[in-house]
């Protein structure tokens, strides 16, 4: 049985950072942000050749052992076949172990090039596949749920497979992230979580997540209270007190923050007329940045790149 078909032509993919959780809603709720990583793939003879520029330049491997490439090669194994070479060329903008979803941006890069240069792949890969199969690989559907849809996510696992919900975030709102200098693995996060909560601070999250679906699409002036957690950030306080900490300022001036999925990254969800002052309340340790709100997700783009940046 012939195996599949391949476009000679690269293909050219960009994939937004995420933020998971925004508090109350742990493993469930994603938000896409405009700061992004790109992609070209190009099927070729023989051979694997990768190029990186920028996050993660100096540290990632550049062989089979890529979280991109080993992305690539399961969905080519789900559409039939591996090509007999890649070209790889990743422009990486999203910081690497701060939260900002880096790792589900390279797997939704990998699984959405993957179909781009496969002839006919949309028949065997349609948007809801591309979930299971991020979810699949990434062990959760927070992150690459708001990675591939953009915008306001909500997911979920329903048989054992990945759902999720797309939403529309009010226009209004500004995300403002301060990204420290040193990474957190995701790992480490995790395992400071607890195996059972206090009954009282499960019913109050459940309240807050409901809340805070409210508060992000139609009634931004109820992001302060919608945004408190009692099920995650406190618990991982120890891996980074500096980012408890800030959190714990930014929301005594009445600004809502979170930590940025397991951190340390943090968030605040801002409005134009407060960005600036907001930016300014981290200090010198870290690097505030104002970002726009993605709304596309994960998208195949012409080649052509001239005079556009995907900087914040």
């Amino acid at each position: 049985m012939a195996g599949p078909a391949f476009r000679a032509a690269a293909v050219r993919v960009r994939v937004p950072a995420t933020s998971a959780n925004l508090g109350p809603g742990f493993d469930a709720l994603g938000l896409a942000l405009g700061l992004y990583d790109d992609v070209v793939v190009r099927v070729a003879d023989s051979g694997l050749h990768i190029d990186i520029a920028g996050e993660g330049s100096e540290t990632l491997p550049r062989d089979e052992q890529h979280l991109l490439v080993r992305s690539l090669r399961t969905a080519f194994d789900l559409l039939g076949g591996q090509p007999r070479g890649l070209e790889i060329v990743c422009a990486n903008r999203i910081p690497h172990g701060r939260g900002l979803g880096s790792s589900s941006a390279a797997i939704c890069a990998g699984i959405v090039a993957a179909r781009a240069v496969t002839i006919g792949a949309e028949a065997k890969l349609d948007d809801t596949a591309l979930l299971e199969l991020a979810t699949e690989i990434e062990g959760h559907p927070d992150n690459v749920a708001a990675c591939l849809l953009g915008g306001f996510t909500l997911s979920w696992m329903e048989g054992g497979a990945a759902r999720a919900i797309r939403m529309d975030p009010a226009d209004s709102i500004v995300p403002v992230v301060f990204v420290p200098g040193k990474p957190v693995l995701t790992e480490t996060a995790r395992g400071l979580l607890p195996r059972t909560v206090p009954h009282v601070d499960a019913a109050t999250n459940a309240g807050r997540a409901a809340l805070l679906v409210e508060a992000l699409t139609r009634r931004p002036e109820l992001l302060l209270p919608a945004t408190e957690d009692r099920l995650h950030q406190e618990y991982r306080a120890p891996a980074m007190p500096e980012s408890t900490a800030l959190v714990e300022r930014l929301r005594s001036e009445g600004v809502p923050a979170v930590i940025s999925g397991a951190g340390p990254t943090v968030m605040a969800l801002t409005d134009e007329a407060t960005a600036d002052k907001v930016e300014a309340l981290a200090g010198a340790d870290w690097a505030a940045n104002r970002l726009r709100l993605d709304q596309q997700g994960a998208s195949v783009l012409p080649l052509a790149t001239s005079g556009e940046s995907g900087d914040i």
